[in-house]
């Protein structure tokens, strides 16, 4: 079955198929729909939780993965200031099941107090990066996000942009995965951050950027759509729409979904 969604409700839908069991968010256009519709979905399946702010909203989803479940948490792109102390920190330690978190970021300044790129902050932590164009992609991202998230060890970050988040595109509903959740072993050295620990961490997160650049190269969210070669427009995000809007078929397209390690042979 299809329906029409906003890209808010796709993400908050791609939660639930996934098997989230637990999110947490902090209120911000263009992100705040996400929570709201998640809280719609059956308790007994989700936990859905407004928290103290965007840092409380990303520890509790922490928690929760390192526990062995599958979470989730969103923000406006100023959020990720407040979260980045425990988004960096959790990149170097690890995760049991998986966590996607999302950042609707602000091009054009709608409502936000800055215009704030938060690619760069996946690029900083040395987390993958995902951006969706329209609402089915949405949905896609956070159920492969879940997934990446678990084979990686690491957090996945999901970047949107107002148009995409309040945008309506068909959606495809898919039925909600039961995934048993992950087994919690104690582990004190690998969930401390102490120097002598961290130095050995970063050493293996360059291992998992190496893998995820091929991962990138691969990605079927990274692709051409060839029409004239004598010009190639290389897009990503809501920029892709725009794109095959203004020229149709006039020019050949690289559409960047997988960004972060971007797949710099393609």
């Amino acid at each position: 079955m299809k329906q029409l969604m906003t890209g808010n409700e796709a993400i908050a839908r791609g939660a639930y198929e996934a098997g989230v069991r637990f999110a947490a968010a902090y209120p911000g256009t263009p992100s705040s729909e996400i929570m709201e519709n998640i809280a719609g979905y059956p308790k007994d399946d989700l936990h859905a939780e407004w928290s103290a702010n965007e840092k409380v909203a990303l520890e509790a989803a922490i928690g929760f993965a390192i526990a062995g479940g599958r979470a989730f948490a969103a923000m406006k792109q100023v959020g990720l200031n407040v979260a980045a102390d425990p988004l960096f920190s959790f990149a170097y330690t690890g995760t049991t099941g998986g966590l996607v978190l999302v950042t609707a970021d602000e091009p054009g300044i709608h409502s936000s107090q800055t215009e704030q790129d938060n690619r760069y902050y996946a690029m900083m932590a040395k987390v993958p990066l995902l951006e969706p164009s329209d609402s089915q992609e949405c949905k896609d991202m956070v159920i492969y996000g879940i997934e990446l998230s678990e084979e990686m060890c690491l957090p996945v970050l999901i970047r949107m942009t107002t148009r995409v988040c309040h945008s309506k595109s068909l959606v495809e509903l898919g039925e909600r995965k039961t995934v048993p959740a992950g087994e919690y072993t104690r582990d004190i050295k690998r969930f401390t951050t102490m120097p002598a620990i961290a130095v050995q961490q970063r050493y293996l997160l360059e291992e998992k950027l190496n893998r995820l650049k091929d991962i990138s190269e691969n990605s079927k969210f990274n692709f051409i759509e060839w029409h004239d070669k004598k010009i190639g427009v290389v897009t990503s995000g809501i920029s892709w729409q725009y794109a095959r809007e203004a020229f149709g078929d006039s020019v050949s397209y690289l559409k960047i979904g997988f960004e972060w390690p971007t797949p710099l042979k393609k």
